[in-house]
């Protein structure tokens, strides 16, 4: 293939895998298999890698996520990001109107001239700004104060729904110059939901809300893990065109629609306040069966030019507000607060409340998280306080209604022993631990739970009930005991009958073998979720070289932080936790290794720092399968490294390691040598 035949397929590819990811993520309707589409992206990932120069700067290939930035840098917005009033009621919501036709000169009364309105969901995300030049997607910002936001460009390029082109069937004018979009990064309530399962069971904290998870996932610093987040785009606005405009906010809509922007179909034309009113009502009815989280309607006069002659305060537009749907929120009182402990021994202070109803679910407990969160709320035995449904899914108190407080209610301060065992507490940051480890009967409840799980050994047939059964009944000591359980041993357990005794042993027998990443999930070690699990894995390959493995052999792994290495050196180090392993191995335990190159490895003996973006796969995944062949990864540059691997955009790092003489190589060449080992 000539080199103007491989750019001009490389147009065609770009242009018709941008339509694909129109239709599935914006319009949701695929227009192919998804072995289909992977088959013409990988047609223009080998392209651009054999002609780097000729890649589009609107590349699909762009999407993938590159290099971990060390920072975010300060960006001016286009056009200021302004706030809208927030309006909690109908009586609010005329009194603007009045304002708006008392300044537009209409008339009132019983012969008034009702403004026209556009109302659309609120959306309880991350606003965002996207600039366009020429129709190619050059920049992306955090709102930020409203004049400075956050660059995270990369990031949002990860984003399906965020166009990298503007698609022609927009308005032409659009595409010329400068176009800058407002709209809300989200995460879907199903992913969400999801994310924090899987924080749950890695014992970490979960996000109060999908607004957090989303902003904390446009805000990562490796835009690989924003990628994984499956974060969803909506626009609703343009910021400045230097060439479009709009008759009405409804054109707008079109317009962004047209572009390819993914723009939600409830909003509505509104024929003055009381249609408004009655939008407010019926989108509140059916928010719990959105896909996203929604805190209202915002309401724009529909006339744009009717917007100039309105004007603005200082931070917010007399042409629009919002109007907020009340808060999920009930007074209570405290009725006590009690101490869990959980699989890794935290200590959690949960407040014991009235049942109240709060949105149709009957609230009686809320988290209170730690004692420095306990303390700044100050919560008491007693207090009369507010809660919510954080994000409509975790209680939460809110605050306390001081003026309520009863007499002589005191500070509540976590023991100093623990409230099931009554071992010792040490606090760890603002955590507070039992050190009783498997010995408290908490934690081993939790930790037998966690260890039976699907993502861990899954052994169908022991939930938290059975494991609840087995421990009552004192067959369960440690994890090891679960492999010496005979039929005879649950005989007499309420549900067992022969045959699901049959089926218990049998799923216990069957789990005998599983994935090493399986296995240390398994465990229960603290901050060791299946990420973390699998890296160790990948760069042990058995367990043997894991349990003996220094703090600083297992800083050496990227991604493996201090904080990580401690804990998981700490838990091999305990005599306890050897006995539990040695008798899992003489119980027939046999964790199993992913397949690693048998014999000398390509990468035996380099230390290698990957610079730059990746067109194959995210940047962790690479690290994974250098490691695998023998390379270790560092997170710098220094005297020590021996290989860089150079992506589009490398910048600091590869002009550090030329400095210093280090090989320098490209995509394809890491490739082709760890495809040499297989």
């Amino acid at each position: 293939m000539t080199r103007e035949q491989a750019q001009k397929r490389i147009e065609a590819l770009a242009a018709e895998i941008r339509e694909h990811d129109h239709r599935y993520y914006v319009l949701d309707k695929p227009g192919i298999s998804d072995a289909a589409y992977d088959k013409l992206f990988r047609e223009l990932r080998d392209l651009e890698e054999a002609h780097p120069d000729l890649r589009p700067a609107d590349s699909p290939t762009l999407r993938v996520g590159g290099g971990l930035r060390e920072a975010f840098r300060k960006v001016r917005h286009t056009a200021p990001m302004r706030s809208l009033d927030s309006l909690m009621n109908a009586d609010e919501v005329r009194e603007f109107d009045g304002r708006i036709k008392k300044g537009l000169g209409l008339d009132e009364g019983l012969f008034a001239t009702e403004v026209e309105y556009r109302a659309e969901p609120k959306f309880d995300g991350l606003s965002i700004e996207l600039v366009y030049e020429d129709g190619v997607f050059v920049r992306g910002s955090t709102r930020g104060d409203g004049e400075h936001g956050e660059d995270v460009t990369e990031n949002l390029r990860t984003i399906r729904a965020v166009p990298l082109r503007l698609r022609e069937d927009g308005p032409a004018e659009g595409r010329r110059g400068v176009l800058a979009v407002r709209g809300e990064a989200l995460m879907p309530v199903a992913e969400f939901e999801a994310l924090n399962a899987r924080l749950i069971a890695a014992d970490e904290e979960p996000f109060a809300n999908a607004r957090n998870a989303a902003a904390g996932a446009v805000r990562q610093l490796d835009a690989a893990i924003t990628a994984s987040r499956k974060l969803d785009f909506y626009a609703y606005d343009v910021l400045h065109a230097d060439h479009a405009a709009f008759a009405t906010q409804g054109a707008l809509l079109d317009a962004l629609r047209a572009w390819g922007f993914h723009v939600d179909g409830g909003a509505r034309a509104c024929a003055g306040v009381d249609e408004v009113i009655t939008y407010h009502a019926a989108i509140g009815e059916k928010r719990d069966a959105l896909p996203y989280e929604i805190d209202g309607v915002v309401v724009k006069v529909e006339d744009r030019a009717t917007h100039a002659r309105l004007g603005l305060r200082s931070r917010s537009p007399r042409y629009a507000f919002a109007f907020k749907f009340p808060p999920r929120e009930e007074v209570t009182q405290v009725l006590d607060i009690v101490v869990q402990v959980g699989r890794t021994g935290k200590l959690t202070p949960v407040a014991q409340l009235k049942p109240v109803d709060v949105s149709g679910v009957t609230v009686s407990r809320a988290t209170l998280h730690n004692q420095d969160e306990l303390d700044r709320k100050d919560v008491r035995i007693g207090d009369t306080v507010r809660v919510r449904r954080a994000g409509d899914v975790i209680p939460e108190v809110v605050e306390v209604l001081l003026e309520k407080r009863p007499e002589g209610a005191a500070r509540f301060v976590l023991p100093e022993r623990c409230p099931v065992c009554d071992a010792a507490v040490e606090k760890e940051g603002a955590a507070h631990f039992c050190t009783n480890g498997l010995a408290c009967p908490a934690q081993l409840e939790r930790h037998l739970t966690h260890f039976t799980m699907r993502s861990a050994m899954d052994i169908v047939g022991l939930g938290e009930k059975t494991v609840k059964q087995l421990l009552e009944a004192k067959l369960v000591k440690d994890l090891a005991d679960l492999y010496h359980l005979t039929p005879i041993d649950l005989v007499g357990l309420e549900g067992f009958a022969e045959k699901s005794i049959d089926n218990l042993i049998a799923a216990i027998e069957g789990s005998k073998s599983p994935r090493l990443e399986r296995f240390l999930f398994a465990l229960g070690i603290e901050h060791v979720g299946e990420t973390v699990a699998r890296l160790l894995a990948d760069h042990f390959g058995a367990l043997d070289g894991l349990v003996n493995a220094t703090v600083d052999d297992l800083q050496e792994i990227h991604g493996i932080g201090p904080e990580v290495a401690e804990s998981v050196h700490h838990f091999f180090a305990s005599a306890r936790n050897r006995k539990v392993l040695e008798r899992l191995r003489a119980a027939g335990v046999r964790p199993v290794a992913e397949a690693r190159p048998s014999g000398p490895r390509p990468l035996d003996g380099e230390i290698m720092v990957f610079t730059g973006g990746l067109e194959s796969m995210p940047r962790p995944d690479a690290q994974r399968l250098a490691e695998r062949n023998g390379a270790k990864i560092a997170r710098g540059i220094s005297r020590k490294v021996t290989l860089v691997v150079a992506g589009p955009g490398a910048g600091s790092k590869r002009a550090d390691a030329e400095r210093l003489g280090i090989r320098i190589i490209d995509e394809a060449e890491f490739l082709r040598i760890t495809r040499s080992a297989e």
